[in-house]
Parts: structure tokens; C-alpha cells; sequence
């Protein structure tokens, strides 16, 4: 490992992605900020994650740990490659997702502009299995250039889903994330936007109307108990902020956020049924 630290770490937790891992990967390594880490670590998967990850070992910029031991969900590897880190910025990028070349450089840009923004954040574009966009420039709702962490917090609730994206969609502050406790998984479903918003609480966001990853959907991600499941711990996380901080949540808030995640379900349902039909006529 190289004793100069570099100023950003993109770190990949795969599972079960070798369908896509390579990918990630070089999508990673063709961004063209220059100062970066590679991080990945394998969760112990069934398929051949781990020698893919294994094939870019000769590139100095990546780092490859051990296996992490199977269970402990999305948080035991998100959190072990999170804290491997070196970064004064980390992304964390999902071993089946993409980030376009310009991501970091324009992410780091704003955050090293904005010293009171904690996250940078961008919009996405949804793709299916085999990479075909099936939804274009989604994500963050109108909220644009600098938001204060508390107002993103609310819009969030409100919108009764994640506004700010996946992960590839994120850059964060290394520090305040490991200061707030690395990935919450109180609610597994709502991961990443309670982390977001854990991490709000401490600064402010950077909010951009470029499109700088691709998320991809697949049938697993989709299925109807999945869905619903996410519907009901959105709306049990909406709850816990308004416990939390009754005087930047309302009542009002809550209701309008419990309201819209049930729209989004069906929403989604809707569109697991299209992503099924696609798989069918292929």
C-alpha cells in the first residue's frame, strides 16, 4: 500500500455482482480525477465476484481485502471497505453500478468549494440488466446548488423516498461519516438515505442537476414483498426523524412523506412489472 494518501476513496462492496463487477470497476478507474483509491472487498460471494475483483490487482490505485465473512447484511462489508478508507472523500459504488468520468472530479470540485457541504450529490440515470436506460436524470427533486443540511432532511421525508440516490450518486465527507457512525441498518431497506441523513445533520448539501452514475435494476431488487417491505420501514424511519427532531419535522411532514412512500410502491410495482416483461422478450 502506498504511503501518500489520496485525496478520494471509491469503495466497492461486492456481492454476488460478477455479472457487472468489471464494469464498476473500470468505470472507476477511467474517471478523470487522478488523486484516488480503490477499495473493494468481496461479501464471501456465490459467484465469481472475488476473482474478478482479483484481476485488477496489478493497478496501484486498487486495494483488494480479504473476503469479509458472509452475513451481518449490506452493513458489515459497506462499513469495512467504508472504514479501509483513506480518502478526505469517499463514494461508496455498488458492485453493479456505473460512474461517469466526470463524477469525481466535479463532485470533489463542489465539496472542496463548500466547505460547510457534508455531501455531494447528484442526479442518476436508471438503467436495467443489460444497461439500457430505463429512466433518464432522476433524483434530488429541484433541490439545487446549496441546500442546508436540515431543509434536505425535510424534503427527503416529505418525498416519502430516497431523494438523494444510491450511493455512486454520493460523495461524502470521510470524516463526518465515520463521526456519525458509518451505514446505519436500522432499517436495512432505507440504508443509504438514513446514512444521508444522519450525515445531514452535521452540514449542508451540495445538490447538482448533472447526471453522474447509472443505477442498475434488476428483478431481485424489485419483487413485491421487497417493495412493500421498503414502503413500511420508510415510513417507520419518517417516524423516528419526527421523534428525533419535532421541531424540524412536523406532523404535517410525516403524514405527506407516509402518504408518498405508498405511492412510490405501487410506482414501483409498476415498474417491476415492466423490467419483467423486458427480461421476457429478450
Amino acid at each position: 500500500m502506498s504511503d501518500v494518501i489520496p485525496k478520494v476513496s471509491v469503495v466497492i462492496p461486492a456481492y454476488n455482482n460478477a455479472a457487472y463487477l468489471a464494469e464498476a470497476i473500470e468505470s472507476v478507474l477511467a474517471q478523470t480525477y487522478p488523486d484516488l483509491e480503490l477499495i473493494i472487498a468481496d461479501h464471501s460471494s456465490a459467484d465469481l465476484s472475488a476473482e474478478i475483483a482479483a484481476g485488477y490487482a496489478g493497478d496501484s490505485r486498487v486495494r483488494l481485502l480479504e473476503p469479509t465473512p458472509a452475513g451481518g447484511g449490506a452493513a458489515r462489508n459497506w462499513n469495512r471497505v467504508s472504514e479501509a478508507a483513506r480518502g478526505t472523500y469517499l463514494k461508496l459504488l455498488c458492485g453493479d453500478d456505473i460512474l461517469e468520468p466526470e463524477a469525481l472530479s466535479r463532485q470533489v470540485a463542489a465539496l472542496d468549494a463548500n466547505p460547510s457541504a457534508v455531501i455531494a450529490a447528484a442526479r442518476r440515470r436508471l438503467i436495467d440488466a443489460h444497461g439500457a436506460v430505463f429512466l433518464g436524470g432522476r433524483g434530488l427533486n429541484g433541490l439545487r446548488d446549496l441546500v442546508p443540511g436540515e431543509d434536505a432532511i425535510r424534503a427527503t421525508v416529505r418525498a416519502g423516498t430516497n431523494l438523494f440516490g444510491e450511493p455512486g450518486s454520493v460523495l461524502f465527507r470521510r470524516s463526518v461519516l465515520a463521526e456519525t457512525g458509518w451505514w446505519d441498518a436500522t432499517n436495512p431497506y432505507l440504508i443509504d438515505q438514513a446514512t444521508y441523513v444522519r450525515v445531514l445533520h452535521h452540514g449542508d448539501l451540495w445538490a447538482s442537476a448533472d447526471v453522474l452514475a447509472s443505477f442498475r435494476l434488476t428483478g431481485s431488487q424489485w419483487s413485491a414483498r421487497l417493495i412493500g417491505q421498503q414502503a413500511g420501514q420508510a415510513i417507520a424511519f419518517h417516524h423516528r426523524e419526527r421523534a428525533a427532531n419535532p421541531g424540524r419535522i412536523s406532523a404535517a411532514d410525516v403524514a405527506l412523506g407516509d402518504l408518498n412512500a405508498r405511492k412510490t410502491a405501487v410506482m414501483r410495482r409498476a415498474s417491476y412489472l415492466v423490467l419483467g416483461s423486458k427480461r421476457l422478450s429478450r
